[in-house]
């Protein structure tokens, strides 16, 4: 009779956990998030994974108390042993500390949101994307194909850099250094031209910049824009090698050099 109802409580349980992941398969297919611009359908794919997980934490939880109620030995043996229930839900709750806040730490991500699946990030140096948003932890590809596994409560405990939190739109930058004697104008028409024949760039920034004087050498900051983050750093590439080419081209005694006055040179 008891192991009837114990079968009873856990086929119960396995069905509606295999109905909500049917609901959730079956929502997520509508909203392909492969394609660009996809901030909504990232947000909307991380809040039903996250709650799905929830879900089934729950469903799980109830059932474990429904099968130890149902046992009448385990009760009475339990009253028994465990006699201070104080002291034991001290030690309990000491144990399970980190375990429980992991899982709180992972609600607050699903509903605060700081990050959606997807999401372009810099976490511990390693650049990558959101992977797997679990309860307890966060999986990030990084662009490497390694994978970094970070506790949900890292998120909300340490900073950490979201490039397509609010758009999926990004800067690239990329840092020339040469001599003072380089014509600005004609690296600008380069870049433009450049821009102009990438399939990367978005149309919008294209600017280049002196942001730094050295005794021996400019610092140039080149900003270019593009629709996603990867085409970003295939377009800083891109943008970085065409430009050291031109240069090497054009203007071969342009890079940075130390200069030497000899003392026959200097002025009387």
């Amino acid at each position: 009779m008891v192991t009837t109802r114990i079968l009873k409580i856990a086929c119960s349980s396995w069905i509606v956990i295999e109905f909500i992941k049917i609901l959730k398969r079956r929502l997520l297919a509508k909203y392909d998030i492969n394609i660009e611009n996809n901030l909504r359908y990232r947000k909307l794919h991380t809040q039903v994974n996250l709650l799905e997980k929830v879900i089934v934490f729950i469903i799980i939880v109830i059932t474990i108390g429904l099968m130890l109620i149902s046992v009448e030995s385990i009760r009475e043996i339990g009253v028994g042993v465990f006699a201070s229930a104080g002291v034991v839900g001290i030690i309990v709750g000491l144990s399970a500390r980190k375990m429980v806040g992991a899982v709180l730490a992972g609600i607050q991500i699903a509903i605060a949101q700081p990050f959606r699946i997807d999401d372009t990030v810099v976490v511990e140096g390693e650049w990558g994307w959101i992977e797997e948003v679990n309860l307890t932890y966060v999986v990030v590809r990084i662009w490497d194909k390694r994978r970094l596994v970070l506790p949900s409560s890292y998120f909300l405990e340490k900073p950490f850099q979201n490039w397509t939190r609010t758009t999926a739109d990004i800067m690239g930058t990329v840092f020339l250094y040469t001599d003072y004697n380089i014509p600005l104008d004609k690296l600008r028409a380069e870049l433009t031209r450049l821009l102009e024949s990438s399939e990367y760039w978005d149309g919008k920034v294209n600017v280049i910049q002196v942001t730094d004087a050295k005794e021996n050498y400019m610092e140039l900051r080149i900003l270019v824009s593009a629709n996603t983050s990867p085409k970003a750093w295939e377009l800083r590439v891109f943008i970085r090698e065409k430009m050291i080419e031109y240069i090497q081209k054009n203007y071969p005694g342009s890079f940075a050099k130390n200069r030497i006055i000899m003392e026959d040179d200097k002025p009387n």
